[in-house]
């Protein structure tokens, strides 16, 4: 597994982060069932670059919390049949592990987020990151159902994990 993470935020995390940012995407690869090795992209920003971002791609002139950037078309959520009939496209062929893209999470964010909810700060970076890598597989929340099924499978995965409010 590769996990990639970049800390460009200027205010930090007071904390280990990067065993929590790990720990969450391997369990949620695992309550998945990803039958492949993975690579995936995190980024720790600030409010002000998330804004940019958020702008330029998805045409909200406004900073968010997280964003996610799947490089995998599943033909359903969680679904990783078919995945090998493109492998020039999904996986990076030096190592051989599943490209499944980008997370982007504003500190600042993470801290706002965190007091406002009244959890801790390692708790809110856990959600965001669990939020994002259902993204990463195909999930959305777009739709009441949608929604429903996601809000779900996060709530499962951190409590399994023992990361509660």
């Amino acid at each position: 597994m590769t996990f990639n993470i970049e800390y460009e935020a200027e205010k930090k995390l007071d904390f280990s982060y990067e065993p929590l940012i790990e720990s969450v995407i391997l369990a949620t690869l695992d309550a998945e069932q990803c039958p492949y090795e993975a690579e995936v992209n995190v980024i720790l920003t600030n409010d002000e670059q998330i804004h940019e971002i958020n702008k330029q791609y998805r045409s909200i002139d406004r900073p968010t919390d997280v964003l996610s950037f799947p490089l995998i078309d599943y033909e359903a959520p969680g679904t990783f049949d078919g995945i090998e009939d493109f492998a020039e496209d999904y996986f990076n062929l030096e190592t051989g592990e599943l490209m499944l893209g980008d997370i982007i999470i504003s500190v600042d964010k993470v801290y706002e987020q965190a007091q406002n909810y009244g959890h801790s700060v390692q708790r809110e970076l856990a959600f965001l990151v669990a939020h994002s890598m259902f993204h990463l597989m195909g999930y959305d929340h777009m739709e009441e159902g949608e929604r429903i099924v996601m809000e779900k499978k996060q709530s499962e995965l951190l409590a399994d994990m023992g990361i509660t409010r």
